[in-house]
């Protein structure tokens, strides 16, 4: 087999070759000599001395038979000169690598705590590298990108920023889901839990985040709420992590009512669809199945409102007749109002006193310190 060239960096590491030679000077043997004594022809020492080959268990133990110093020696020499050896490797390969790390959503990673602060250069590709667990951008595509199921990327530059930021959100969620402690996933307690979680959805508690995470765990299911990074404008993700599903969400719309639909399609995909399947909301790079988004959709809107509510609805819409039609189907006003604001029956500005804020920031950094992030 050829072997690579080395490069300048490389070449000036000190070989165990070098402690090899400066053996046979003091002891005024030749190289030709230590090849006879060992049993190996003049060219494997000489492969061996200039590091072409590696120092294996049984030339180190040769060695010291024959130079008197000892195999472990000659083994850590080994060790720690291939290991520099691919270090520098490492470093070299990184700096192709720089058009990559413009992809990713560096400052933001830093501000949360996933890369250290001040990091540039091969430093910093290397650390993105390990955020995500991948050898090189090669692999982080194959894991990643493949997974959102995203072609044609490299024809736009904004798509490839796009990308980074949401395998960035995405690998949030896979660090922190397998530092989850869960149950195994069970589909009939976790279906069955949805009337709990209406309960929920029609009081919509100040520990609604907490509470609702509770109800998740126990059935198995991984509830993670996420900061939104820039780039990836995602309302949440549904996909099976570890063994266990995962359902990753934010609170980007900022209401009570699309944070609960979101949910509810976000556990549709993890109660009627594959464990293969990665479901992403709102993310325009990526190309979902019409057909599953419909059907969880659907889902959401039986569990939250059905359809049969507009039998219920006065032709002049009121404030007051949301809140009727609320409490006639137990949900709350919000929801209510959101399905008419969907069906344009009436404007974006109406009913806004209905609306609940959600905002997760204190709820996302409580639950990153638990998780040690």
């Amino acid at each position: 087999m050829r072997s690579k060239k080395l490069s300048d960096e490389q070449l000036l590491l000190s070989k165990p070759g070098d402690s090899i030679l400066e053996t046979l000077e003091e002891y005024k043997m030749t190289q030709a000599e230590l090849a006879e004594r060992m049993g190996k022809t003049p060219s494997k020492v000489n492969d061996i001395i200039a590091g072409k080959e590696p120092i294996t268990p049984n030339t180190a133990l040769q060695l010291e038979t024959v130079l008197g110093i000892s195999a472990d020696f000659w083994l850590k020499r080994e060790v720690i000169y291939r290991e520099k050896l691919q270090r520098i490797e490492q470093l070299e390969q990184a700096e192709q690598y720089e058009h990559w790390l413009a992809w990713q959503p560096v400052k933001e990673l830093t501000k949360y705590g996933f890369l250290q602060p001040l990091l540039k250069g091969s430093e910093l590709i290397n650390a993105c590298l390990a955020f995500y667990g991948v050898a090189s951008p090669l692999q982080w595509e194959k894991i990643y990108v493949a997974e959102m199921g995203v072609t044609n990327y490299r024809k736009s530059e904004s798509v490839q920023t796009k990308l980074g930021s949401m395998a960035a959100w995405l690998r949030v969620g896979e660090i922190q889901m397998r530092k989850l402690q869960l149950m195994e996933f069970n589909k009939r307690e976790f279906k069955d839990s949805m009337n709990d979680i209406r309960k929920l959805v029609r009081r919509h508690p100040e520990d609604f985040a907490e509470r609702l995470q509770e109800i998740c765990f126990d059935a198995g299911v991984g509830l993670l709420f996420s900061f939104c990074i820039t780039g990836a404008p995602v309302s949440g993700a549904a996909r099976w992590v570890g063994g266990n599903p995962l359902i990753q969400v934010t609170d980007r719309h900022k209401t009570n009512h699309h944070f609960w639909f979101n949910f509810f399609h976000e556990a549709a995909h993890i109660i009627l669809h594959g464990k293969k399947e990665v479901f992403l909301e709102d993310f325009e790079a990526w190309q979902p199945d019409i057909d599953k988004e419909e059907e969880a959709n659907d889902f959401a809107r039986e569990w939250l409102l059905p359809n049969r509510f507009l039998e219920e609805m006065p032709e002049e819409i009121t404030v007051e007749s949301i809140r009727t039609v609320a409490r006639k189907f137990e949900t709350h006003p919000a929801v209510v109002l959101g399905r008419l604001q969907h069906l344009d029956m009436v404007p974006y500005s109406f009913g806004k006193e209905l609306e609940i804020r959600v905002n997760l920031e204190e709820t996302i950094i409580e639950q990153n310190k638990k998780l040690s992030i």
